[in-house]
């Protein structure tokens, strides 16, 4: 179960609107096989709800599930001329009718949660020959946002599971083999671009909630080292007019229910 507080801090939406594009793969993914209209579709871990909202403007009737109360909140107020409907639970433990969904959805967000769990709320809300997409960030060799933190404070405790496991095919295979079939892992590049170096810090240490968190957390010195540090990594990615860009690694996983 992740902690409400951790996604309220800083400003997701400025973290959901880098990554909206991957929000309409995953659809895209979804439509591959099975057209989304009259389709009764979850968002698991939705935050403001970029892939419900478009899912619900492409004809499906849509349930938009997260935690944390502040991102429901945003994501109902882009609704516009679409319908969603807006459910606060930990995507784990929804509480809504077993085999309910032809399709579930998820856009970075489920792979966070802890995955034994995760898998089995995902089979029990849908319903047999329903499809399953969702994101997943891939462990790379060069990350500014992730590796000044290893560097300054240390590897983060294992909880057992980390976000990017969900990128490698042999533990995503491993985990769904027993309740989805159809298994495809489809790997792109996303680009992390800043008009300056100053926005680039700036959606660091006051909108990304992971980063906001942790800077948070740490006491004034480490806080100042590891500031620091995430300048020193921006730098080496200027892209020679004053802004700063890099890819980093990324997939759309699509499955079957058996």
């Amino acid at each position: 179960m992740s902690s409400p507080t951790i996604w309220s801090a800083g400003r997701y939406e400025a973290v959901a609107q880098r990554i909206a594009n991957i929000a309409e793969e995953v659809l895209d993914a979804v439509e591959l096989r099975r057209p989304l209209r009259d389709v009764n579709l979850v968002d698991l871990a939705c935050g403001t709800g970029n892939a419900a909202l478009s899912a619900a403007a492409r004809g499906a009737r849509v349930t938009g599930v997260d935690i944390t109360p502040e991102l429901l909140a945003l994501g109902a107020q882009k609704t516009g001329g679409t319908s969603v409907n807006w459910v606060t639970a930990d995507a784990s433990d929804t509480g809504l009718p077993q085999a309910s969904f032809d399709a579930a959805v998820s856009n970075m967000g489920i792979v966070f949660v802890e995955p034994t769990a995760q898998i089995a709320e995902i089979a029990r809300l849908l319903a047999p020959g329903a499809t399953l997409a969702f994101s997943t960030w891939v462990r790379g060799t060069d990350n500014p946002f992730y590796d000044p933190i290893v560097a300054t404070l240390g590897a983060p405790p294992d909880r057992g599971y980390s976000p990017d496991q969900w990128g490698d095919p042999a533990t995503t295979e491993a985990r769904l083999v027993a309740e989805f079939d159809d298994v495809s892992i489809r790997s792109g590049w996303h680009t992390w671009q800043f008009a300056s170096h100053a926005a680039a810090m700036n959606f660091l240490t006051d909108e990304s909630p992971m980063h906001v968190d942790v800077l948070g957390r740490v006491p004034g010195p480490a806080r100042d080292n590891l500031i620091a540090a995430f300048d020193q990594a921006l730098r080496v990615h200027s892209d020679g007019r004053g802004g700063i860009s890099f890819d980093v690694p990324y997939a759309v996983v699509t499955a079957t229910r058996r």
